[in-house]
């Protein structure tokens, strides 16, 4: 270590087994290095706490006044699923009021989970709003221990200890599923999302919570896993279909898959809502051009992304401490139920 105690790009050198130049590539983000060194770089980075020079002078000084819109999503994911899109417009809506540059990051595999990891060791932004939680995401812990301000949009389970801002999952479905029932469906199958999600664990609770609630068995035969997209949507409801043939609604916990179980129910000349009734989750711009029109849990996704933004502006100006927000959902009827 240099005199003063604080490591340097040779400390880092040594401890990682590389040289300086090696280093010094890893932290300006260049391609040319391999995998294993910008690991034991990033790695000797995180163990010794390393700041480079001109980012310890920046944070002294100012901030970086950006922040990192993190989607370990595909591109695919990214363009075919509205509530990207929406949560996008609320994050970039906020920011742009305080001229906060939004870099958004999407972490498909290990060279680009390095990469983010690098942006975050040098402090290239402020802080990170993280989307897409899966439970064994090793992103949000990465983040936590590097001590940079996170948000994220849902959370990883009831235990969260980072901030996030998520909707009523679990109160939204419960409205969702008490609706069918109301109106007289006695076979309510479900499609839940990803089960690695707590917005899907959340979701199936609130269907088996509206059960409960009316006294009527919750019959896990009519559970079908789903992954929020269209496609995932279509399967699980042709499972469903051959395994309950005469179930008679199905609460999907997307709009996406919604709109999958529609075209499977149409293709088996299925009537909605006349033999099976649908709903989905969040009300999306397909919610109303769909034939016929889907019931829906209207979830406020822009508000989600304006909300995230605040709090983590919060955090990084005014050292705010960290908040966690349940957002309410409402049920939109519409003529699919």
């Amino acid at each position: 270590m240099a005199g003063n105690g604080h490591p340097t790009i040779k400390t880092v050198a040594a401890r990682a087994g590389v040289g300086r130049t090696t280093v010094s590539r890893v932290i300006n983000g260049s391609e040319l290095v391999s995998a294993d060194a910008r690991a034991r770089v990033l790695a000797a980075i995180k163990e010794l706490n390393y700041v480079p020079n001109s980012v310890a002078r920046g944070l002294v000084t100012s901030r970086t006044d950006a922040v990192a819109l993190v989607i370990p999503e595909s591109e695919s994911r990214l363009g075919s699923e509205p509530f990207f899109a929406a949560l996008i417009r609320g994050v970039s809506a906020v920011l742009a009021e305080t001229r906060t540059q939004l870099q958004l990051t999407l972490v498909r595999d290990r060279f680009e989970r390095e990469q983010l990891a690098a942006t975050v060791a040098t402090r290239r932004v402020d802080g990170v709003l993280l989307v897409s939680v899966h439970a064994h995401d090793r992103l949000p812990g990465m983040l936590e221990e590097l001590g940079l301000p996170t948000v994220l949009a849902g959370r990883r389970d009831a235990r969260e200890r980072l901030a996030y801002v998520d909707s009523d999952n679990a109160g939204g479905a419960t409205a969702a599923v008490r609706h069918l029932l109301e109106r007289g469906r006695r076979q309510v199958a479900t499609i839940t999302g990803a089960l690695d999600m707590d917005v899907g664990r959340s979701r199936l609770a609130g269907w088996r919570g509206a059960h409960r609630e009316a006294g009527v068995p919750a019959d896990g035969n009519l559970v079908e896993a789903g992954d929020f997209t269209e496609e995932g949507g279509r399967r699980a409801m042709r499972s469903l279909l051959e395994r309950a043939p005469h179930l008679d609604a199905v609460f999907a916990a997307s709009d996406l898959m919604a709109v999958g179980a529609l075209a499977e129910l149409r293709r088996r000349n299925r009537r909605v809502p006349d033999d099976v009734a649908v709903v989905g989750f969040e009300d999306s711009v397909l919610a109303r051009h769909t034939d016929p029109p889907l019931t829906t849990v209207r979830q406020p996704v822009e508000e989600q992304g304006r909300t995230m933004a605040r709090i983590l502006l919060d955090i990084t100006r005014h050292g705010a401490e960290r908040r966690q927000v349940t957002l309410p959902t409402e049920l939109v009827v519409r003529e699919s139920s």
